[in-house]
């Protein structure tokens, strides 16, 4: 059992909480994740490791309320535990001989990329920071990615805050304008990841994506979370767990990994609806 040592709510539906986990806290790296189970009987769902705090030996994970999994965490207060916390899984952040990078985080994608940055940050690197949000009230972590970056754009769709427009907008200017980086780091939505390598495509510049398919046991054993990579005029399979989650932006086909990420979305929309109501019952609302 993992204790919660602390709960915070971010936005209304995007939550942050510290788990009382000193083995993996002592091992974690940038870039890496953990599976956990909320109770005996749950599901096992992959979470990116937000941050670590190895003198209290807790690990920082950051999630939205989205499935009947994250609503049962959700509802788990701090003092209370959980049943299973395993990893570090995955392989960490590439960061040897990368002095000018810039990191790209949409929404919820950028508490995988906080960490990142605060690593090149830690690491002597030039960071520069282009986090996305749909709208104001969805904007997290600015304050800490101001703290590591050398230059921070805060981007809204609907231009509520920061500058109006998506991600790509300020990354093209720098490209045009003739800005060189060593690698582009982008984690997001499927789609947002897919545009920025598009927009970096014309200049060759590296570009590193961070993929969450489906996924289970975190092994490999499953092939849930297989990735179709073009490489070398082959189409390869790769799985996400255990080669990644970072892969070469390039390779990665997005159209595929967009199709499977639909293909429990009502499953998992009425597996929501029924924790709802399950709870609001105990609750006494019916």
């Amino acid at each position: 059992m993992y204790k919660i040592l602390t709960k915070k709510s971010l936005t209304p539906t995007v939550i942050q909480m510290e788990i009382e986990a000193p083995l993996v806290a002592n091992k974690a790296r940038p870039g890496q994740f953990i599976i956990l189970r909320v109770d005996e009987d749950g599901e096992r769902i992959p979470l990116t490791v937000a941050g670590t705090d190895q003198k209290r030996g807790a690990v920082k994970i950051i999630f939205q309320i989205v499935g009947a999994t994250t609503k049962k965490l959700d509802i788990k207060n701090e003092g209370e535990y959980i049943e299973d916390f395993a990893g570090p899984l995955g392989v960490p952040t590439h960061t040897d001989g990368i002095k000018k990078v810039c990191i790209v985080g949409g929404g919820v994608g950028c508490a995988i990329a906080l960490p990142v940055a605060e690593e090149f940050k830690r690491l002597g690197a030039e960071v520069t920071g282009i986090i996305g949000f749909r709208h104001r009230d969805l904007l997290i972590l600015e304050e800490e990615f101001s703290s590591c970056c050398d230059t921070l754009t805060v981007m809204t769709d609907d231009g509520s805050y920061g500058r109006g427009g998506n991600v790509t907008v300020p990354l093209k200017e720098m490209l045009e304008n003739g800005e060189k980086f060593d690698m582009i780091i982008t984690i997001g939505p499927l789609i947002m990841m897919k545009f920025v390598v598009e927009t970096a495509r014309p200049y060759n510049t590296p570009v590193t994506v961070s993929m969450n398919p489906i996924m289970i046991d975190g092994t490999g054993m499953c092939g849930g979370c297989r990735l179709t990579l073009n490489r070398d005029g082959k189409r390869i399979t790769s799985f996400a767990c255990v080669d990644g989650p970072d892969f070469n932006g390039y390779e990665v086909d997005f159209d595929e990994a967009m199709s499977r990420g639909r293909m429990y979305a009502d499953f998992e929309r009425h597996a929501y609806e029924d924790t709802c109501n399950l709870f609001k019952k105990s609750e006494g609302e019916f």
